[in-house]
Order: structure tokens, then sequence, then C-alpha cells
């Protein structure tokens, strides 16, 4: 059973995969159950991510389902060996509810190999700076303590620390507001701007900026970052902030609509070249005159 006696995200994903592959070889739980000597009750709380699979029943129920792609095998397989592993997170010594608000989704960024983000208002969390993010923290009208808002800074950072590791693809668009707006002082928007240009020229990162003409575009979803994983373009999540928490979307009908969202937006806006043409005039053309923090 995974920790804590409840479901997590990854067996989730496992779960709610082998629920599809077991559908699509059009077989039911009996089948499945019949091929790991278990109960049909088993395979239920499998697939809801209640109970975590382990690495030779989904070998069994991958051969049993007609799944041959290595890849995909590989990947499952780890997705089983790793349900209930420990995130790098709750090496933090938290002293608020971060971790319950950011649990969920740090876990399925932390496993994602592509992700995409749409940001019509701030600058995508994985591509801030400390003082960016810390002064974002600040104008919360939650009203979060200072430690909490350290903790955020410092979790966004360490973010940013895995997903340089894990060498998983980043694509963002941004709205040009978000890059041209005020910002909390000059040294804040001047830094955050050159980080973006630094961030662009790595090889796995694409940034685009959607003009602020592009209204149209720009309405065509509320900001949102989609979650891929092994060679799959298709999201198997959808992450939205709201003010006090993330809300995680994992069904496939409803991720559709985000899928041509990003297109959308991407199709619209600027291309990575004139995008990062953009940040560097935008960034050039700020005065440090009257700065004020």
């Amino acid at each position: 059973m995974p920790a804590g006696g409840k479901s997590t995200v990854r067996s989730r994903r496992l779960g709610a995969t082998l629920r599809r592959l077991r559908l699509d070889a059009r077989l039911d739980q009996e089948h499945a159950a019949e091929a790991v000597a278990c109960s049909t009750a088993k395979i239920s709380r499998i697939e809801s991510g209640v109970v975590s699979a382990r690495v030779g029943d989904v070998r069994v129920l991958l051969d049993l389902y007609g799944v041959e792609e290595v890849a995909e095998r590989r990947r499952l397989e780890k997705l089983a060996r790793d349900s209930n592993k420990r995130g790098w997170w709750l090496n933090f010594p938290f002293q608020s509810n971060t971790l319950d608000r950011l649990g969920d989704f740090l876990s399925l960024e932390t496993d994602a190999t592509y992700i995409r983000a749409w940001q019509p208002v701030f600058i995508p969390g994985l591509l801030q700076t400390p003082d960016y993010t810390r002064a974002l923290t600040r104008a919360n009208p939650e009203g979060i303590t200072a430690e909490a808002a350290e903790e955020v800074v410092k979790v966004r950072q360490e973010r940013r620390r895995v997903f340089d590791q894990s060498g998983a693809r980043f694509a963002a668009v941004i709205w040009e507001p978000a890059i041209s707006g005020p910002m909390p002082s000059p040294t804040v928007h001047r830094d955050q701007l050159a980080h973006l240009v630094r961030t662009a020229e790595q090889p796995n990162v694409t940034l685009q900026v959607l003009p602020h003409g592009e209204w149209a575009a720009a309405r065509v979803a509320p900001a949102f970052v989609a979650l891929s994983y092994a060679q799959e373009a298709s999201p198997e999540a959808i992450v939205q902030d709201t003010l006090v928490n993330s809300v995680i979307l994992e069904d496939h009908e409803d991720m559709a609509g985000y899928v041509h969202a990003f297109d959308t937006l991407a199709s619209a806006a600027l291309t990575p070249d004139e995008s990062l043409a953009f940040i560097r005039k935008t960034m050039n053309s700020i005065t440090m005159e009257n700065e004020e923090l």
C-alpha cells in the first residue's frame, strides 16, 4: 500500500494506465486477477491507485494486455518501483503547510519528461529568480509568514535544480505583459529577464512570447502546466494554481482542450528567436533610476 495508507500520484498514474491498457485489450478485471493470481478487488485497488502494483505483477499484466514496446514497459515498471519512493521535498524542514499544497504537483513535475507552461501574468515558476519569487510571495493577499515565503523560494530553486538534472524538455508561452510589465524593482526586473535569456539558450528549453495584441489567443485558457511522460507528447496531468492550492486534472478528456490551447498559443506567439530578441530588448530598456524595493 502507498505510504500513509492512501494513493500517491505515482500509484494513481500507474493504475490509470493499467486500466486503460486493460480496456484497450477488451479484458475485464477477472482476466487480470486470474493472470496475477489475486482477487478482482485487488485489481480494482491497483487501478484506482490505492494499492501499489508490484513490478512482477505489472510485467504479467503488460504481457496479458499485449504491450510489447520496451520503453513503455520500462516506464511502467519504474513507476511501480518508485510508487512509494520518498520525494526530495520531504527533506525540507517545512514550518508551514507548503508540503500539503505542493506535494502532488512536485511528484508529477519531478517525473515529467516534457513540461509545457502557459502563463499570462507571471514568469513560470521553473524560470523564476529567487528575488522574483520572493516578491510574488510577499504580495500574496493570503498573507503567509516570512518563514513560509522563504520555503516557497527554496522549493522553487530546488525544483529548478531537479529539472536541470533530469534533462526534461520545457516549453513555455508567456504573454508580453508578464515580460514588460512593472516588477518590484528595476534590478529584479533586469535580473529576471537576464535569467530568461540564459535559460532560453539551453537546448531543451523553448520560450515564446505572446505579443500583447494577441488578446484572442491569450484568452483560450487560464494559466496552466501540462506534464507528459516517456515518449508521449500527450500530457497525463494538467496543473492549475488557485490562490491557496494547485488543482490537478488527470482525466484524458479534460486534457484534450488544454493541448489544443497550448498549440493555439504557440502558433500565435513570436518564434523562439524573435522572443529572445524581444526579451533582450526589454531588458536593455529598463533604467535603474529611482529604484525602490
